[in-house]
């Protein structure tokens, strides 16, 4: 990796302006020649995750791909994961929530305890996701993220570069895409996809936390949807809690 200077926020505004229009493929490989191998990919193999990997597949020097599996996953989850294995011989790395945590939570309130308050959801999702993510990306500089704004309200006004609760840069090149442009991507490339989503699953999460949704609802509306619509998230991208980073000075 080439010389690292502090990011500030006014740098992080250049990028976002500077790079804004850049096609995802070359934002992936600005963050790749800056950062591999200190670079990471979330996958949770959703549909903008698969466009994702399967850019990342393009570059010569690759991104660490992970996956967080919470032990609650669907089956055709695992089966979309072992296909893409298999055709892209594809290197991946798991992490699983800690027994130590998640053991005693689900003997304290039983193994669907996320329908009984959003606080308790959030436990959940703390102790499967969240941790594991932390333990996935110790070490690295950066992260690519499949956020795009038009998911939902929340996600509205996510940034291209922005720095996560850890003060890593994280890294989202398909913000600005529309839904259409991901599954015409899809299509395009005959990327094997979950079967869900011609289910009605517009984004799938842990099994018994998602639901298909009807056609005048926004993506994200499948995922807890016993809570309030307008904060659902859990936990995965929190903003960082201050403004310095270390970061490539010329990016």
């Amino acid at each position: 990796m080439k010389h690292a200077a502090p990011i500030t926020s006014d740098q992080l505004k250049d990028w976002n302006q500077r790079h804004a229009s850049r096609p995802a493929l070359d934002i992936v490989q600005l963050a790749a020649r800056w950062f591999a191998p200190e670079l990471a990919l979330a996958s949770s193999f959703g549909a903008e995750d698969l466009v994702l990997m399967h850019l990342a597949l393009q570059l010569d020097v690759r991104p660490e791909i992970f996956v967080l599996d919470t032990g609650r996953l669907p089956p055709e989850t695992y089966d979309l994961i072992e296909r893409w294995r298999i055709r892209y011989d594809l290197s991946l790395r798991f992490y699983y929530p800690d027994p130590a945590a998640l053991e005693p939570f689900v003997t304290r309130h039983g193994p669907n305890a996320f329908y009984e308050s959003a606080a308790r959801r959030k436990e959940c999702c703390h102790i499967r996701k969240v941790e594991p993510l932390q333990r996935a990306l110790a070490g690295k500089k950066a992260w690519l993220t499949g956020l795009r704004r038009e998911q939902s309200p929340v996600r509205s006004t996510v940034a291209l570069f922005a720095l996560d609760e850890a003060e890593r840069l994280k890294i989202s090149p398909l913000i600005s895409w529309s839904r259409q442009d991901v599954w015409a991507y899809i299509k395009a490339h005959n990327l094997p996809y979950n079967p869900l989503h011609d289910r009605g699953y517009a984004s799938i999460g842990c099994a018994p936390c998602t639901r298909a949704i009807e056609p005048h609802e926004e993506e994200r509306a499948g995922r807890w949807w016993w809570e309030d619509q307008s904060h659902k998230e859990c936990g995965l991208h929190s903003p960082a809690k201050r403004e310095d980073q270390h970061a490539p000075a010329s990016l």
